[in-house]
């Protein structure tokens, strides 16, 4: 509508819709195969319309979990958790916070497991300060936005990925006494690994100062684990 957000790209006259402009800046430098790629678009006085790769055969994740049994073993969850860690660390390098991170927001090819995030309509432009108005889906939002109505990018991104994992190795939500033990470092499944536990717990801290940091979640032990 004529009211949406837009911004100013360079090299671009005229401003554009902000979706299209965060894609644009997600995808500026070297490819990242974990990012949806914007092929083009067209945008109109009312509407706009993007054309995206369309890789193929490929579900979105919550499709693929429930293919799967309602959850994944810790070893499909691995390929997935890694693949998506890298498309947010990415994301975030070039400006862009997707505030959407969810099962349906990231497609998973059936046959190479490959992951690409998609949908950007919810995302802002990177800032160090906090964001004041929540965008994304209410299941994912991070308790300090809850308690302040304030949250940071990173420690927000961190948050959604925890939940990301909890889903897909549970097959559910974490419930409130699931969080209420997560915050004192005392949740664990029998299914799960000690790491894959820990994963979650050090990513689903309620103080976003004590959570994992995006950056350095590739070297949680977890990822050292094989099934």
């Amino acid at each position: 509508m004529p009211t949406m957000t837009s911004i100013r790209m360079p090299g671009h006259p005229k401003r554009l819709p902000m979706e299209i402009g965060l894609m644009l800046m997600a995808n500026n430098g070297p490819t990242v195969s974990q990012i949806i790629k914007l092929l083009d678009w067209e945008d109109d006085t009312d509407h706009y319309v993007i054309i995206m790769e369309r890789p193929v055969p490929c579900v979105d994740l919550f499709s693929f979990v429930k293919l799967c049994g309602g959850s994944l073993d810790e070893g499909k969850a691995q390929s997935i958790m890694w693949q998506v860690i890298e498309a947010a660390k990415t994301c975030c390098d070039r400006g862009v916070f997707h505030r959407d991170i969810k099962l349906q927001n990231l497609l998973v090819n059936q046959d190479t497991m490959e992951v690409k995030f998609i949908d950007f309509g919810c995302g802002a432009v990177m800032k160090k300060s906090a964001f004041k108005s929540f965008s994304g889906t209410r299941t994912y939002c991070p308790p300090e936005f809850e308690a302040k109505g304030r949250y940071h990018a990173k420690p927000t991104t961190v948050w959604t990925l925890g939940i990301l994992l909890f889903v897909m190795v549970c097959g559910h939500f974490p419930t409130y006494l699931d969080l209420s033990l997560i915050s004192e470092n005392n949740w664990i499944r029998p299914i799960l690994s000690y790491e894959c536990c820990q994963l979650i717990c050090d990513c689903l801290q309620p103080n976003p100062q004590k959570r994992l940091s995006l950056d350095k979640m590739h070297l949680h032990d977890w990822f050292e684990v094989t099934e």
